[in-house]
């Protein structure tokens, strides 16, 4: 079985955020990064080299592929800071239509800035995917 190529690295989270160019985003994935922490109790770790991750959670899947993945994370991509969610957001139509500017994924929520969003509504989100998955966390 193929071995996953995004895992923990022992990378500085604050060296990788302090490499973000634009000044906003920076400031962004900053504050990004407190609330995950802040949710999730956490420290957080680099995963791979762009994505900043709190917390792991074990899977399994029919196939009999399992490993262990981060519990929410966030990547500052080209065009979007990319937020892992990895509930996925089907169970929260309310929140959603509260949040303000986005997009999503199956467990990816795509915002520009976070001036796009409502914080209170965002922090809801991300303690929400916090909560479903705590059956399945491995890191507490």
């Amino acid at each position: 079985m193929a071995e996953l190529r995004t895992r923990p690295e022992k990378a500085s989270v604050a060296e990788f955020l302090g490499s973000i160019a634009d000044e906003n985003r920076r400031r962004d994935c900053e504050a990004i990064a407190d609330l995950m922490q802040d949710v999730t109790g956490a420290a957080p770790v680099m995963w791979g080299a762009s994505i900043v991750g709190f917390g792991r959670y074990h899977y399994r899947y029919e196939s009999g592929r399992e490993g262990d993945w981060m519990l929410v994370g966030f990547s500052p991509r080209k065009k979007d800071i990319t937020l892992y969610l990895m509930a996925g957001f089907d169970r929260l139509p309310e929140l959603m239509q509260r949040l303000g500017k986005h997009k999503t994924g199956k467990s990816c929520l795509y915002v520009k800035k976070l001036d796009d969003v409502d914080r209170t509504v965002l922090r809801d989100l991300v303690r929400s995917s916090v909560d479903a998955m705590a059956g399945q966390r491995v890191d507490r």
